[in-house]
Protein backbone atom coordinates (compact mmCIF):
# COMPACT_ATOMS: atom_id res chain seq x y z
CA UNK A 1 0.00 0.00 0.00
CA UNK A 2 3.14 2.19 0.24
CA UNK A 3 2.20 5.50 -1.71
CA UNK A 4 4.05 7.91 -0.49
CA UNK A 5 7.38 9.31 -2.01
CA UNK A 6 10.04 11.88 -1.00
CA UNK A 7 12.20 14.19 -3.76
CA UNK A 8 14.66 15.82 -1.86
CA UNK A 9 17.03 16.32 -4.84
CA UNK A 10 16.27 19.96 -5.00
CA UNK A 11 16.99 20.17 -1.06
CA UNK A 12 20.67 17.80 -1.19
CA UNK A 13 21.52 20.50 -4.70
CA UNK A 14 22.60 22.98 -1.58
CA UNK A 15 24.29 20.90 0.77
CA UNK A 16 28.25 20.11 0.20
CA UNK A 17 29.30 17.05 -1.70
CA UNK A 18 28.93 13.62 0.13
CA UNK A 19 27.34 15.07 3.35
CA UNK A 20 24.68 12.67 3.00
CA UNK A 21 26.97 9.42 2.64
CA UNK A 22 28.86 11.23 5.75
CA UNK A 23 25.82 11.65 8.18
CA UNK A 24 24.40 8.18 7.56
CA UNK A 25 25.79 6.61 10.24
CA UNK A 26 24.36 9.27 12.97
CA UNK A 27 21.01 8.47 11.55
CA UNK A 28 20.94 4.62 11.31
CA UNK A 29 22.20 5.34 15.43
CA UNK A 30 19.26 7.66 15.80
CA UNK A 31 16.98 5.54 14.33
CA UNK A 32 18.05 2.52 16.87
CA UNK A 33 17.87 4.85 19.67
CA UNK A 34 14.13 5.62 18.64
CA UNK A 35 13.54 1.67 17.89
CA UNK A 36 15.66 0.23 21.11
CA UNK A 37 14.07 2.80 24.00
CA UNK A 38 17.50 3.68 24.93
CA UNK A 39 17.35 7.58 24.68
CA UNK A 40 15.55 10.24 26.24
CA UNK A 41 11.89 10.29 26.55
CA UNK A 42 11.58 6.75 25.94
CA UNK A 43 8.68 6.39 28.77
CA UNK A 44 6.46 7.98 25.82
CA UNK A 45 7.36 5.73 22.73
CA UNK A 46 4.02 4.00 22.21
CA UNK A 47 3.35 5.52 18.90
CA UNK A 48 6.42 3.96 17.29
CA UNK A 49 4.35 0.04 17.36
CA UNK A 50 1.13 1.71 16.94
CA UNK A 51 0.03 1.07 13.54
CA UNK A 52 0.45 -2.65 14.05
CA UNK A 53 -1.04 -2.77 17.82
CA UNK A 54 -4.00 -1.56 17.23
CA UNK A 55 -6.62 -4.55 18.12
CA UNK A 56 -9.69 -5.07 15.35
CA UNK A 57 -11.91 -4.68 18.92
CA UNK A 58 -10.82 -1.44 19.52
CA UNK A 59 -11.80 -0.17 16.31
CA UNK A 60 -15.37 -2.43 16.54
CA UNK A 61 -15.54 -0.16 19.67
CA UNK A 62 -15.02 2.76 18.45
CA UNK A 63 -17.45 2.93 15.42
CA UNK A 64 -20.20 1.39 17.54
CA UNK A 65 -19.22 4.75 19.69
CA UNK A 66 -19.97 6.25 17.05
CA UNK A 67 -23.25 4.78 15.90
CA UNK A 68 -24.52 5.19 19.31
CA UNK A 69 -24.05 9.06 19.25
CA UNK A 70 -25.29 9.37 15.25
CA UNK A 71 -28.66 8.51 16.63
CA UNK A 72 -28.51 11.18 19.30
CA UNK A 73 -27.30 13.91 17.19
CA UNK A 74 -26.14 15.00 13.31
CA UNK A 75 -23.47 17.61 16.01
CA UNK A 76 -20.24 16.73 17.79
CA UNK A 77 -18.20 19.32 19.29
CA UNK A 78 -15.07 17.89 20.13
CA UNK A 79 -13.02 19.74 23.07
CA UNK A 80 -9.35 19.41 22.79
CA UNK A 81 -5.86 21.67 22.84
CA UNK A 82 -2.61 21.28 20.57
CA UNK A 83 -2.36 16.85 20.43
CA UNK A 84 -5.67 16.70 21.34
CA UNK A 85 -7.43 17.51 18.70
CA UNK A 86 -4.57 19.06 16.45
CA UNK A 87 -5.01 15.29 14.49
CA UNK A 88 -8.21 14.55 14.21
CA UNK A 89 -8.98 17.74 12.90
CA UNK A 90 -6.46 17.53 10.20
CA UNK A 91 -6.96 14.18 8.85
CA UNK A 92 -11.01 15.83 9.15
CA UNK A 93 -10.12 18.83 6.91
CA UNK A 94 -7.71 16.87 4.71
CA UNK A 95 -10.63 15.03 3.90
CA UNK A 96 -12.97 17.64 3.53
CA UNK A 97 -14.58 17.86 6.68
CA UNK A 98 -17.36 15.68 6.44
CA UNK A 99 -17.46 11.86 4.92
CA UNK A 100 -20.95 9.90 3.62
CA UNK A 101 -23.57 10.32 7.07
CA UNK A 102 -20.91 11.44 8.91
CA UNK A 103 -21.40 13.89 11.97
CA UNK A 104 -20.73 17.36 11.53
CA UNK A 105 -17.57 18.28 13.66
CA UNK A 106 -16.99 21.32 15.06
CA UNK A 107 -14.33 22.44 18.03
CA UNK A 108 -14.16 24.02 21.41
CA UNK A 109 -11.62 24.00 24.39
CA UNK A 110 -7.96 25.16 21.74
CA UNK A 111 -9.10 28.88 22.49
CA UNK A 112 -10.30 31.59 25.56
CA UNK A 113 -11.67 33.91 22.81
CA UNK A 114 -15.30 34.73 24.48
CA UNK A 115 -16.05 35.81 20.98
CA UNK A 116 -15.85 32.66 19.35
CA UNK A 117 -17.59 30.81 21.89
CA UNK A 118 -20.48 32.91 21.66
CA UNK A 119 -20.21 31.94 18.04
CA UNK A 120 -20.16 28.35 19.27
CA UNK A 121 -23.28 28.04 21.45
CA UNK A 122 -25.35 30.06 18.43
CA UNK A 123 -24.47 27.81 16.03
CA UNK A 124 -25.90 24.67 18.45
CA UNK A 125 -28.79 26.61 19.46
CA UNK A 126 -31.47 25.11 17.67
CA UNK A 127 -29.16 21.64 16.96
CA UNK A 128 -28.70 18.68 19.28
CA UNK A 129 -25.26 17.96 19.68
CA UNK A 130 -22.96 15.46 21.74
CA UNK A 131 -19.56 16.29 23.34
CA UNK A 132 -16.24 14.22 22.99
CA UNK A 133 -13.78 15.93 25.63
CA UNK A 134 -10.30 15.03 25.34
CA UNK A 135 -7.93 15.45 27.96
CA UNK A 136 -5.02 13.60 29.74
CA UNK A 137 -5.77 15.70 32.93
CA UNK A 138 -9.11 16.99 32.53
CA UNK A 139 -7.73 20.02 34.14
CA UNK A 140 -5.91 21.94 31.04
CA UNK A 141 -7.31 25.50 31.25
CA UNK A 142 -9.01 26.00 27.75
CA UNK A 143 -10.32 22.58 27.31
CA UNK A 144 -11.74 22.44 30.48
CA UNK A 145 -13.55 25.94 30.44
CA UNK A 146 -15.02 24.62 26.92
CA UNK A 147 -16.41 21.58 28.35
CA UNK A 148 -17.63 23.55 31.75
CA UNK A 149 -20.05 25.89 29.29
CA UNK A 150 -20.99 22.49 27.43
CA UNK A 151 -21.83 20.35 29.97
CA UNK A 152 -24.06 22.89 31.84
CA UNK A 153 -25.84 23.68 28.58
CA UNK A 154 -26.14 20.15 27.47
CA UNK A 155 -27.78 19.19 31.29
CA UNK A 156 -30.43 22.68 30.56
CA UNK A 157 -31.44 20.67 27.57
CA UNK A 158 -31.61 17.42 28.69
CA UNK A 159 -31.17 17.12 32.27
CA UNK A 160 -28.22 15.49 34.11
CA UNK A 161 -29.12 11.91 32.47
CA UNK A 162 -29.73 13.01 28.89
CA UNK A 163 -26.46 14.96 29.06
CA UNK A 164 -24.83 11.79 30.34
CA UNK A 165 -25.48 9.94 27.49
CA UNK A 166 -24.31 12.74 25.15
CA UNK A 167 -20.38 13.25 26.36
CA UNK A 168 -17.60 11.10 25.53
CA UNK A 169 -14.13 11.14 27.70
CA UNK A 170 -11.07 10.52 26.28
CA UNK A 171 -8.23 10.89 28.68
CA UNK A 172 -6.38 8.58 31.35
CA UNK A 173 -7.05 5.19 31.95
CA UNK A 174 -6.16 5.66 35.80
CA UNK A 175 -6.09 9.06 37.63
CA UNK A 176 -6.83 12.88 36.79
CA UNK A 177 -10.12 15.00 37.11
CA UNK A 178 -11.73 13.65 33.60
CA UNK A 179 -10.98 10.34 34.59
CA UNK A 180 -13.07 10.38 38.00
CA UNK A 181 -15.74 13.01 36.50
CA UNK A 182 -16.29 9.80 33.97
CA UNK A 183 -16.54 7.06 36.40
CA UNK A 184 -18.53 9.28 38.64
CA UNK A 185 -20.85 10.53 35.69
CA UNK A 186 -20.82 6.74 33.87
CA UNK A 187 -19.52 8.58 31.20
CA UNK A 188 -18.23 6.30 28.10
CA UNK A 189 -14.48 6.84 28.56
CA UNK A 190 -11.49 6.14 26.42
CA UNK A 191 -7.95 5.90 27.40
CA UNK A 192 -5.33 8.10 26.59
CA UNK A 193 -2.16 5.31 26.83
CA UNK A 194 -0.03 6.65 29.44
CA UNK A 195 3.47 6.30 26.69
CA UNK A 196 1.76 8.11 23.96
CA UNK A 197 2.08 12.13 23.88
CA UNK A 198 -0.61 14.38 22.71
CA UNK A 199 0.99 15.27 19.59
CA UNK A 200 1.66 11.33 18.98
CA UNK A 201 -1.75 10.65 19.48
CA UNK A 202 -3.25 10.47 16.21
CA UNK A 203 -3.92 6.85 15.46
CA UNK A 204 -5.38 6.18 19.34
CA UNK A 205 -9.25 7.26 20.10
CA UNK A 206 -8.20 10.99 20.72
CA UNK A 207 -7.62 11.08 16.72
CA UNK A 208 -9.82 7.97 15.56
CA UNK A 209 -13.19 8.36 17.73
CA UNK A 210 -13.39 12.20 16.01
CA UNK A 211 -12.01 11.28 12.57
CA UNK A 212 -14.43 8.28 12.54
CA UNK A 213 -17.83 10.49 13.80
CA UNK A 214 -17.33 12.72 10.94
CA UNK A 215 -17.85 9.72 8.64
CA UNK A 216 -14.37 8.15 7.72
CA UNK A 217 -12.69 5.16 7.42
CA UNK A 218 -10.40 4.75 10.69
CA UNK A 219 -9.40 1.09 9.09
CA UNK A 220 -7.37 2.75 5.87
CA UNK A 221 -5.79 5.31 8.06
CA UNK A 222 -4.60 2.49 10.28
CA UNK A 223 -3.51 0.87 7.13
CA UNK A 224 -1.74 3.72 5.63
CA UNK A 225 0.55 3.91 8.81
CA UNK A 226 1.45 0.16 8.96
CA UNK A 227 2.54 0.85 5.78
CA UNK A 228 4.66 3.63 6.13
CA UNK A 229 5.52 1.27 9.84
CA UNK A 230 6.25 -1.89 7.55
CA UNK A 231 8.74 0.26 5.58
CA UNK A 232 10.63 1.83 8.25
CA UNK A 233 11.48 -1.66 9.40
CA UNK A 234 12.30 -3.34 6.11
CA UNK A 235 14.27 -0.42 4.79
CA UNK A 236 17.56 0.16 6.42
CA UNK A 237 17.16 4.22 4.87
CA UNK A 238 13.83 4.79 4.76
CA UNK A 239 11.61 7.93 3.90
CA UNK A 240 11.15 9.54 6.92
CA UNK A 241 15.11 8.77 8.16
CA UNK A 242 15.84 10.22 4.68
CA UNK A 243 13.94 13.64 5.19
CA UNK A 244 15.51 13.69 8.40
CA UNK A 245 18.93 13.28 7.30
CA UNK A 246 18.30 16.33 5.03
CA UNK A 247 16.50 18.80 7.27
CA UNK A 248 19.17 18.37 9.84
CA UNK A 249 21.81 18.87 7.07
CA UNK A 250 20.06 21.96 6.05
CA UNK A 251 19.51 22.91 9.74
CA UNK A 252 23.04 22.55 10.21
CA UNK A 253 24.11 24.63 7.23
CA UNK A 254 22.22 27.73 8.50
CA UNK A 255 18.73 27.49 8.10
CA UNK A 256 16.52 28.32 10.62
CA UNK A 257 12.67 28.04 9.19
CA UNK A 258 11.01 24.53 7.42
CA UNK A 259 8.42 25.76 5.96
CA UNK A 260 5.62 23.35 5.17
CA UNK A 261 3.66 24.11 1.91
CA UNK A 262 0.85 22.97 -0.14
CA UNK A 263 -1.32 23.89 -3.10
CA UNK A 264 -4.25 21.76 -1.48
CA UNK A 265 -6.20 24.04 0.34
CA UNK A 266 -7.73 21.66 2.75
CA UNK A 267 -4.60 20.72 3.41
CA UNK A 268 -4.29 23.33 6.15
CA UNK A 269 -4.62 21.82 9.47
CA UNK A 270 -2.37 18.99 8.34
CA UNK A 271 -0.03 21.42 8.12
CA UNK A 272 -1.14 22.93 11.48
CA UNK A 273 -0.23 19.45 13.58
CA UNK A 274 2.96 18.85 11.70
CA UNK A 275 3.61 22.63 13.16
CA UNK A 276 2.71 21.08 17.10
CA UNK A 277 4.83 18.32 15.76
CA UNK A 278 8.09 19.51 15.23
CA UNK A 279 7.85 22.84 16.84
CA UNK A 280 7.11 20.84 20.41
CA UNK A 281 9.65 18.23 19.95
CA UNK A 282 12.52 19.95 18.87
CA UNK A 283 12.56 23.99 20.17
CA UNK A 284 14.18 23.26 23.14
CA UNK A 285 17.70 23.55 24.85
CA UNK A 286 17.80 27.09 22.14
CA UNK A 287 17.87 24.49 19.13
CA UNK A 288 15.12 23.57 16.37
CA UNK A 289 14.19 24.50 13.13
CA UNK A 290 11.33 27.09 13.54
CA UNK A 291 8.40 25.41 11.41
CA UNK A 292 6.26 27.51 9.74
CA UNK A 293 3.15 26.38 7.08
CA UNK A 294 1.88 28.39 4.34
CA UNK A 295 -0.78 27.55 1.64
CA UNK A 296 -0.48 28.01 -1.88
CA UNK A 297 -1.48 29.62 -3.97
CA UNK A 298 -3.12 31.97 -1.19
CA UNK A 299 0.11 32.73 0.64
CA UNK A 300 2.20 33.82 -2.42
CA UNK A 301 0.11 37.00 -3.06
CA UNK A 302 1.31 37.51 0.99
CA UNK A 303 4.59 35.42 1.69
CA UNK A 304 5.46 34.99 -1.64
CA UNK A 305 7.70 37.68 -2.48
CA UNK A 306 9.47 37.30 0.96
CA UNK A 307 10.54 33.52 0.46
CA UNK A 308 11.69 34.52 -3.29
CA UNK A 309 13.79 37.47 -2.35
CA UNK A 310 13.96 37.60 1.46
CA UNK A 311 16.65 36.41 3.87
CA UNK A 312 17.68 33.19 2.68
CA UNK A 313 17.12 31.64 6.09
CA UNK A 314 14.26 28.68 4.77
CA UNK A 315 13.96 25.39 3.27
CA UNK A 316 10.36 24.36 2.14
CA UNK A 317 8.97 20.89 2.44
CA UNK A 318 6.01 20.63 -0.20
CA UNK A 319 3.41 18.37 0.47
CA UNK A 320 1.37 17.51 -2.48
CA UNK A 321 -0.75 14.95 -4.59
CA UNK A 322 0.36 13.23 -7.57
CA UNK A 323 -2.73 11.20 -8.75
CA UNK A 324 -4.97 12.18 -11.41
CA UNK A 325 -7.42 15.25 -11.22
CA UNK A 326 -10.13 16.01 -11.37
CA UNK A 327 -13.07 17.44 -13.93
CA UNK A 328 -13.90 20.62 -13.23
CA UNK A 329 -12.70 22.72 -15.87
CA UNK A 330 -12.10 26.04 -17.51
CA UNK A 331 -15.14 26.99 -19.77
CA UNK A 332 -15.25 29.11 -23.07
CA UNK A 333 -16.49 32.29 -22.81
CA UNK A 334 -18.37 34.74 -24.89
CA UNK A 335 -15.96 36.87 -24.97
CA UNK A 336 -11.79 37.12 -24.30
CA UNK A 337 -11.68 40.40 -21.77
CA UNK A 338 -10.21 38.58 -19.84
CA UNK A 339 -7.71 36.98 -21.41
CA UNK A 340 -8.24 33.44 -20.09
CA UNK A 341 -9.27 31.42 -23.30
CA UNK A 342 -5.44 29.88 -23.52
CA UNK A 343 -6.81 28.22 -20.59
CA UNK A 344 -10.06 26.26 -22.04
CA UNK A 345 -10.51 22.95 -21.03
CA UNK A 346 -7.55 22.46 -18.90
CA UNK A 347 -8.97 20.96 -15.73
CA UNK A 348 -7.97 23.46 -12.18
CA UNK A 349 -6.21 20.91 -11.16
CA UNK A 350 -3.97 20.49 -14.31
CA UNK A 351 -3.61 24.46 -13.64
CA UNK A 352 -2.67 23.88 -9.82
CA UNK A 353 -0.33 21.86 -10.57
CA UNK A 354 1.44 24.06 -13.02
CA UNK A 355 1.60 26.55 -10.55
CA UNK A 356 2.83 23.94 -7.88
CA UNK A 357 5.43 23.14 -10.51
CA UNK A 358 6.25 26.58 -11.43
CA UNK A 359 6.68 27.86 -8.04
CA UNK A 360 8.70 25.32 -6.58
CA UNK A 361 11.02 26.04 -9.44
CA UNK A 362 11.25 29.77 -8.78
CA UNK A 363 11.53 29.38 -5.12
CA UNK A 364 14.88 26.76 -5.86
CA UNK A 365 16.16 29.41 -8.01
CA UNK A 366 16.09 32.20 -5.66
CA UNK A 367 18.28 30.09 -2.78
CA UNK A 368 15.69 28.09 -1.07
CA UNK A 369 16.40 24.11 -0.94
CA UNK A 370 12.58 22.58 -1.52
CA UNK A 371 11.61 18.59 -0.59
CA UNK A 372 8.91 17.04 -2.19
CA UNK A 373 6.68 14.72 -0.48
CA UNK A 374 3.90 13.15 -2.46
CA UNK A 375 1.34 10.84 -1.96
CA UNK A 376 -0.95 9.78 -4.96
CA UNK A 377 -4.68 10.98 -3.31
CA UNK A 378 -5.67 12.33 -0.53
CA UNK A 379 -7.43 9.83 1.74
CA UNK A 380 -7.60 7.97 4.42
CA UNK A 381 -4.71 5.66 3.49
CA UNK A 382 -2.37 8.20 2.39
CA UNK A 383 -3.21 10.51 5.46
CA UNK A 384 -2.18 7.58 7.80
CA UNK A 385 1.12 6.90 5.76
CA UNK A 386 1.91 10.83 5.74
CA UNK A 387 1.21 10.95 9.89
CA UNK A 388 3.57 8.24 10.46
CA UNK A 389 5.98 9.34 7.57
CA UNK A 390 6.34 12.66 9.84
CA UNK A 391 6.10 10.93 13.35
CA UNK A 392 8.77 9.04 12.57
CA UNK A 393 11.14 10.93 11.34
CA UNK A 394 10.47 13.57 14.20
CA UNK A 395 11.42 11.16 16.63
CA UNK A 396 15.30 9.95 14.84
CA UNK A 397 15.15 14.06 13.92
CA UNK A 398 15.05 14.85 17.58
CA UNK A 399 17.62 12.35 18.36
CA UNK A 400 20.25 13.70 16.11
CA UNK A 401 19.29 17.15 17.28
CA UNK A 402 20.49 16.00 20.83
CA UNK A 403 17.54 16.85 22.25
CA UNK A 404 14.81 14.86 24.34
CA UNK A 405 11.83 14.58 21.50
CA UNK A 406 8.89 13.99 23.71
CA UNK A 407 8.94 16.25 26.46
CA UNK A 408 7.45 20.14 26.28
CA UNK A 409 8.68 21.95 29.90
CA UNK A 410 8.39 25.27 28.08
CA UNK A 411 4.56 24.99 27.52
CA UNK A 412 4.43 25.40 31.27
CA UNK A 413 5.91 29.10 31.28
CA UNK A 414 2.33 30.46 30.01
CA UNK A 415 0.14 28.87 32.49
CA UNK A 416 2.76 29.95 35.74
CA UNK A 417 2.30 33.36 35.14
CA UNK A 418 -1.68 33.35 33.75
CA UNK A 419 -2.35 31.36 36.77
CA UNK A 420 -0.72 33.96 39.07
CA UNK A 421 -2.16 36.57 37.17
CA UNK A 422 -5.97 34.75 37.70
CA UNK A 423 -5.03 34.05 41.43
CA UNK A 424 -5.46 30.53 41.45
CA UNK A 425 -5.30 28.93 44.92
CA UNK A 426 -1.42 27.27 45.49
CA UNK A 427 0.42 29.07 42.86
Amino acid sequence: MDRLTLDVANAVSFLPQNSLAGIEPEVLSARDVLENGSGAGNDFLGWVSLPESIAEGDLKRIEDEVARLKALARKLVVVGIGGSYLGARAVIEALGGRGTDGMEVVYAGHTLDEAYYRRLMRCLEDEDFCVVVISKSGTTTEPAIAFRMLRSELERRYGREGARQRIVAVTDGAKGALHGMAAGEGYPAYVIPDNVGGRFSVLTPVGLLPIAAAGFDIRSLVAGALAMRTQVKSTPMSAPLQYATVRNLLYRSGKKVEVMSSFLYDMHYFAEWWKQLYGESEGKDAKGLLPYNLSFTTDLHSLGQYIQEGERLMFETLVKSTGKGGSLTVEQASDNSDGLDYLCGKSLTEINRCAERGTMMAHHDGGVPVIEVGVDKIDEASLGELIYFFEYACGVSGYMLGVNPFNQPGVEAYKRNMFKLLGKPGV
